[in-house]
């Protein structure tokens, strides 16, 4: 990191006046005698090159570089409750698979558990060219402090490039601990990633309310950590295995915690929008909650579940548990129709993934038209009845199929 370094011996008010007057930003302050350089500092360099000889020095530190071929293998960490293995363990696996082929990169699987072994001979299933199983009674349940010191055994003895964490309740409290342990850096909520031939992960998300889409990177650190939400990629094609499974010693790995588990149970199952494979999505372009009516037969001919964005959730019209997009669910379906959503990227990077998108809006420049299958300019008003029309017609030729 580098820095203007005032040398104090030199400081006399004469100077200090020279200083706060050449000073673009106004990142001088004197008091007391004292030369001090504020927050407004932008390193220009100014004071150096046509202030007062000697007074100012730009300082130039270089950060120590790490050896990154030393770093090798993409893992993920396969997460499980009752010994099922969650799916999105399943999709990174397939999207690991994918980056290995720039960095020709073995693939890992790391299961922590007991009694996890047949989650370990599904990895190899998918690909995986090693598993490494940590068994132990004490792993049973998910214990965030026991897990992360499993991780990090891991790590010291492996030294791998990159680990990967769905971004799941689980995923979102165990990755940032993990990350702390091993002094590096985490990018959460990835709906995209790349990786450059010499294994640097491009770890990929909006930022800025949406506005951009940031590439993030840490290039001195390792490994590399990233969480990926459920549904963002394909899971892959299951293969005749191939790979090894370690049965990781785990007698000095800390097993001391200051949590204990009392009692568990499981919540009640809802309906979730993530498991339809038909959606009809509304935005606010609905200017009544009675107009949603409007939708009903199109609703009942597709037998379509009904999910919707931010604005109508804070109208109070649905469930939070049906908002599309990265502040709701992520959603993978066979097919989508998006009827008056303004296409805000939270929204599209919910939903890009599905196999067949329709889109209805009055604006021609909608965001959306850019990833629809199908577009329909006009208002909604209008088009829903012709499409209501139009799906029955449909649903007769074919003899209500």
């Amino acid at each position: 990191m580098s820095y203007i370094k005032v040398n104090q011996d030199k400081v006399t008010d004469e100077i200090a006046k020279q200083l706060l007057d050449i000073c673009p930003f106004n990142a001088f302050d004197y008091t007391d005698a004292y030369l001090s350089i504020n927050a407004s500092c932008k390193i220009c360099k100014v004071c150096v090159k046509k202030g007062p000889e000697g007074v100012c020095e730009f300082i130039e530190t270089k950060q120590k570089q790490i050896d990154k071929s030393a770093y090798k293998g993409i893992a993920v960490y396969i997460e499980q409750r009752n010994n099922e293995a969650h799916p999105v363990s399943w999709e990174l696996i397939g999207k690991a698979k994918e980056l290995s082929l720039k960095t020709k990169e073995p693939v890992f699987a790391i299961v922590i558990g007991n009694d996890v072994a047949k989650i370990a001979e599904t990895a190899l299933t998918y690909g995986v060219d090693q598993v490494f199983m940590y068994e132990d009674p004490y792993f049973k349940d998910f214990n965030v402090e026991l897990y992360t010191n499993v991780i990090d055994a891991f790590y010291q003895k492996y030294q791998n490039n990159v680990i990967l964490f769905g971004s799941t309740p689980q995923g979102r409290s165990f990755a940032p601990k993990v990350a702390a342990r091993l002094k590096t850096g985490l990018t959460a909520d990835c709906t995209m990633l790349d990786i450059k031939e010499s294994g640097e992960l491009l770890q990929i998300r909006p930022a800025f309310g949406g506005n951009i889409m940031a590439k993030i990177n840490t290039p001195n650190h390792r490994p590399q950590m990233a969480t990926i939400r459920y549904k963002m990629f394909n899971k892959p094609e299951i293969v005749s295995p191939f790979g090894v499974i370690h049965h990781e010693d785990t007698k000095t790995i800390l097993k001391n915690t200051g949590i204990k588990i009392i009692e568990s149970y499981d919540k009640p199952r809802v309906s979730d929008i993530g498991d339809a494979e038909i959606i009809i999505a509304v935005g606010r372009a609905f200017k009544k909650q009675k107009d949603l009516e409007l939708i009903e037969p199109l609703r009942k001919r597709l037998n379509a579940e009904i999910g919707c964005t931010r604005p109508l959730i804070e109208n109070g019209w649905f469930d939070a548990r049906k908002q599309i997009g990265l502040s709701g669910r992520t959603v993978k379906p066979k097919l989508i129709i998006n009827l008056g959503v303004s296409g805000a990227v939270q929204f599209i990077e919910g939903m890009k993934q599905s196999e067949l998108i329709i889109s209805v809006n009055s604006d021609p420049n909608n965001k959306l038209f850019d990833i629809s299958h199908y577009s329909i300019v006009g208002d909604i008003y209008q088009v829903l009845p012709e499409l209501n029309l139009l799906i029955d017609k449909i649903m007769e030729e074919n003899h209500g199929l």
